[in-house]
């Protein structure tokens, strides 16, 4: 049952896109992360599929189960007060009604976001236009039914697309669908790939709806990209995979009888993680 508070919720995050601010969202992947993000005073905060599955050992993809996703889901909206966003990749669904359901038992987890992709395969072709607008709309009705305006994300994953042979044509195509999804009840467009100022610069002027940018290494700061008008910024997989990286560094230094430093510098008492953990039990 969807409560006043999650209602509430989602009416705060569809107004963080809206407010002349950038929206910045460090991804993660378990509820540790989430407090960590709600104590230093993010205003929302945003899960990353790439982030869940690889911690888990798996590729993305939807390769873990939609009950292990939803369950993670669930902790980590229950671990914050903070409005959750939830990156479901395709939907875990083929079928129109196996995606309605999908996105009730979303919806049931507590999150008031997500995002969904039009990606058939990675790297190669999209779902056609018409059929993710279907799947857009089929969300919106879901989510209506339960009384709750689900703020959806809806990435255009032209870019990463074999689809669109020319920079211009995957331009033209991610504008052309960026107008359809908006249409269909998408609240933000998110373009996954481009981080240069002429793209995103074009793509700005040319899409109304507010925009998501995919912050990586070569893309542009977050105060270039606060000018340039761009309303949400997410990170993919790319904080999990930064603290893996000093993980992996770790077990590289003590397997070689290497110094403990490499582990105990810069770390957290236990005082400090405690910051963020919640009293009692499971």
């Amino acid at each position: 049952m969807v409560t006043t508070e999650q209602k509430s919720k989602a009416r705060v995050f569809l107004s963080l896109h809206t407010n002349g601010e950038l929206l910045v969202l460090p991804n993660i992947w378990n509820p540790i992360g989430a407090r960590v993000l709600e104590a230093k005073g993010y205003p929302a905060v945003a899960t990353a599929s790439a982030a869940i599955a690889e911690s888990l050992g798996y590729a993305d993809g939807e390769n873990i189960k939609l009950e292990t996703m939803l369950d993670i889901l669930f902790r980590i909206s229950r671990s914050v007060s903070v409005p959750v966003t939830a990156d479901i990749e395709a939907g875990y669904s083929d079928s129109l009604d196996s995606l309605k359901e999908t996105i009730s038992q979303v919806i049931q987890t507590g999150v008031v976001g997500i995002n969904i992709e039009d990606s058939l395969v990675e790297g190669g072709s999209l779902r056609s236009a018409a059929e993710q607008c279907e799947r857009i709309a089929a969300i919106r009705e879901a989510a209506s039914a339960q009384g709750l305006h689900l703020v959806i994300n809806a990435r255009v994953d032209g870019f990463l697309s074999d689809s669109f042979k020319s920079e211009k044509e995957k331009i033209e195509g991610t504008v052309t669908r960026a107008r359809l999804y908006a249409e269909a009840g998408a609240d933000c467009i998110y373009p996954i790939g481009p981080g240069d100022h002429k793209t995103l610069d074009m793509l700005r002027k040319r899409i109304s709806t507010p925009l998501n940018v995919l912050a990586s290494s070569k893309a542009l700061g977050l105060t270039e990209l606060h000018q340039l008008g761009i309303n949400r910024v997410s990170f993919g997989p790319y904080i999990f995979r930064s603290c893996l990286s000093k993980f992996t560094d770790i077990a590289d230094e003590l397997k070689k009888f290497g110094e403990y430093d490499c582990f105990a510098e810069r770390t957290l008492s236990r005082t400090d993680v405690g910051k963020f953990l919640v009293a009692g039990k499971e």
